[in-house]
């Protein structure tokens, strides 16, 4: 078979519907992608390690909480497995697995290389990989490749691989998997054309570009940006909040402003696995070009220490109130890294947490949508939320809202809490019992 007969066979099985997808990683990005594609019309296998998760959606259960348990029902032709050898029947294969930081905050492509060898075993003529997992430039290329033509097979004639960014936002409602324009890139002209072919069939909007190194580098783009503002408001709030200014005020009449300027908020730190972890991916390989990638550098260390500041408001506003941070009674609201999600991944709250039992407090928290708190690579914390009502509020020296989430009553907290500390502009109006940080 010719390398253009290869190519249009695959072209029109996708066109078809008549392709096989298989999706490995069924977490926040994994999943969504792989309901989509089985909605679109395909047969999908979802590839997991973890059997728990494979056990839930075999009886149609969700474990992600913007995700409801009707939506897994729905399915028709979607099969989790935890067998991996099944890769051999699907046509497409697309990598959805963490790329984490280590602890001194380098890339750890572990995942990565491990599900690229496990795919390589099972490899075979006329397929697609897609890596989706965020990753700096040229891993696709330089990790993933090398990997898959051990056999023998050659990228763009035996096999087709590609990189196309996962831009998941959960608990977002006006954009979702299937509206979120999608950046593609191949190996090479084929594999690029291949790729763009099978997310046609599955997204709104496909947008092509010249290689895997520009479609890997726009993730890195997008995220880095969003990053360096972060902390670029985070340090600007530390400096109004040593003048007396009103920060939240200030953002709000800047966004009055029509043209060149763009509102970002600050918080008690950063959270969610893009933006703490993509910065120091392109860090990483600027350093193996001999280039410092120095905002990059400087945003990191700000907003790695905005729990520190965090905390030492707690510190000033208990002393204040002739109290100690030894031994204090602290309830912290929120443990997902954003609002009205269940996701808790680098997440400042277990940092803000950690702090406060070292200096010695005694920490509670509460999140409904993380009822127990998970093992967690960096931190070494057994919680279980616990209730919040007017009672329970009383007993504690201070509340920190971390994470804003709907449900809350924030007019009981504010009734029957003795001192809050607001992270995330709860309240609009000031009172003598809400301290901002």
């Amino acid at each position: 078979m010719t390398k253009s007969e290869m190519k249009n066979i695959l072209k029109k099985k996708i066109e078809t519907k008549e392709a096989v997808a298989g999706v490995i990683g069924l977490g926040y990005v994994g999943l969504p992608l792989a309901m989509l594609i089985s909605k679109k019309g395909f047969k999908v296998y979802g590839f997991d390690i973890d059997e728990a998760k494979v056990k839930c959606l075999k009886k149609k259960e969700s474990y992600i909480s913007h995700i409801p348990s009707e939506k897994i029902k729905e399915l028709k032709n979607f099969e989790p497995t935890t067998y991996f050898s099944k890769l051999k029947l699907c046509d497409v294969i697309i990598i959805c697995v963490p790329t984490p930081t280590t602890e001194s905050n380098e890339p750890d492509l572990t995942p990565v290389v491990d599900t690229t060898k496990t795919i390589a075993k099972h490899l075979r003529k006329g397929q697609l990989v897609v890596l989706e997992s965020t990753t700096y430039p040229t891993t696709t290329r330089d990790v993933v490749k090398p990997i898959l033509e051990e056999k023998g097979f050659k990228c763009g004639v035996d096999f087709y691989l590609a990189f196309s960014p996962e831009r998941e936002d959960p608990g977002r409602k006006d954009f979702n998997t299937e509206t979120i324009p999608k950046v593609v890139g191949g190996i090479d002209k084929v594999s690029g054309e291949v790729a763009v072919a099978f997310y046609s069939q599955v997204v709104q909007k496909v947008v092509p570009v010249s290689s895997a190194e520009v479609a890997e580098s726009t993730k890195m783009l997008e995220n880095t940006f969003r990053a360096v503002n972060i902390a670029l408001v985070n340090e600007i709030k530390m400096l109004f909040d040593r003048m007396g200014i009103n920060i939240w005020e200030v953002i709000e009449a800047s966004k009055t402003k029509p043209f060149g300027f763009m509102p970002f908020y600050p918080g008690p730190g950063w959270g969610g696995h893009c933006i703490p972890v993509d910065p120091f991916y392109l860090s990483y390989i600027g350093k193996k070009y001999d280039f410092p990638t120095r905002f990059i550098e400087l945003a990191g260390q700000i907003n790695i220490r905005m729990p520190e500041f965090v905390v030492e408001k707690v510190e000033d506003v208990l002393n204040k109130s002739k109290k100690v941070l030894n031994g204090a009674k602290i309830l912290v609201l929120g443990l997902s890294y954003k609002k009205d999600i269940g996701d808790p991944r680098e997440s400042p709250s277990f940092k803000v947490m950690e702090l406060l039992e070292k200096k010695g407090a005694v920490v509670d928290y509460n999140d409904e949508y993380v009822p127990v708190m998970p093992k967690m690579r960096k931190f070494k914390m057994s919680k279980h939320s616990v209730k919040i009502n007017s009672k329970n509020l009383k007993k504690y020296d201070c509340v920190i809202i971390l994470t804003e989430h709907s449900y809350y009553d924030y007019q009981m907290i504010l009734k029957n809490s003795k001192i809050i500390i607001d992270t995330r502009n709860v309240y609009k109006n000031s009172y003598p019992k809400i301290v901002k940080a």
